[in-house]
């Protein structure tokens, strides 16, 4: 018996990265698991991998940005297993470009799944989780909703309007008589497709900026499932997956705003 055993948990963006990796751990643990992204063939493969744990597994394309969707995902999942115990909006994508580099629409595309999708994911669902008296939000942030960073202000400005949004909807929770945790994740460098897969500005080399990124990611997706379980196991409101998260959310606590001259500066040297 697991913390998971038995509890329905649902996994927005398990494609594949750390969203792949939560729902064959949640597998490996007991729980029953529905996933769902807009990429069907790594879909298959995840359902494939969390079908392998002997779970129950029920795997559906949704665009997170579709909210009427979100909305009949979310009454299709509860039909199907009876109840929804836990909610993990991880559904991510990235852009790169200066602010003067980027269209209104690069800057909508991010913050529709990147923001939007969580509100989505988390409001559809929320219902769900008072009824089971049992419930968890985990919304997934990222480093950059601690810290900013050159040419990635749409991307800074999504995640930390999600951390916002987690922080005070666990308030919100503590306040009221619902029995439903809520858990905000940083992860740091992990080593997944979405800098692959990122989106940048015509004047910026995504090869080269995929690359970069690589260097720098030195968590795998299964260690940062694992660290993100253990925390929502304890009820944690919130999660710093790697080294490198745990070192930049110290720097910001000790700098303060100071953090963005040093930061600009890296940023300079690196060719941002």
């Amino acid at each position: 018996m697991t913390h998971f055993t038995g509890k329905v948990a649902v996994v927005t963006g398990a494609a594949s990265g750390i969203g792949r990796a939560l729902a064959v751990e949640l597998g490996r643990r007991g729980a029953k698991v529905a996933i769902c992204d807009v990429d069907t063939d790594g879909l298959a493969e995840t359902q494939r991998l969390v079908a392998a744990t002997g779970a129950d597994v029920k795997s559906d394309r949704l665009d997170v940005a579709e909210r009427e969707q979100v909305l009949v995902y979310a009454d299709a999942v509860k039909e199907h297993f009876g109840r929804v115990n836990l909610v993990f909006n991880n559904a991510g994508i990235a852009f790169t470009g200066n602010v003067d580099e980027m269209g209104f629409k690069d800057i909508e595309r991010i913050m529709d799944v990147d923001f939007w999708g969580v509100v989505n994911g988390t409001k559809a669902f929320l219902p769900a989780l008072i009824e089971s008296g049992d419930g968890h939000v985990v919304n997934i942030s990222s480093v950059f909703g601690l810290f900013a960073m050159p040419t990635q202000s749409a991307y800074n400005a999504a995640k930390f309007a999600v951390r916002g949004f987690t922080e005070s909807l666990r308030q919100e929770m503590l306040l009221s008589d619902h029995r439903v945790k809520v858990t905000c994740v940083h992860p740091g460098g992990i080593k997944t497709n979405i800098a692959r897969n990122a989106g940048a500005a015509e004047s910026r080399d995504q090869k080269e900026l995929a690359h970069s990124f690589d260097k720098l990611a030195r968590t795998s997706p299964e260690k940062a499932a694992k660290i993100i379980l253990r925390g929502v196991e304890r009820g944690k409101a919130r999660v710093l997956v790697g080294m490198d998260a745990v070192m930049f959310d110290k720097i910001i606590r000790i700098t303060g705003p100071g953090y963005q001259r040093l930061f600009a500066r890296v940023g300079h040297r690196s060719g941002l």
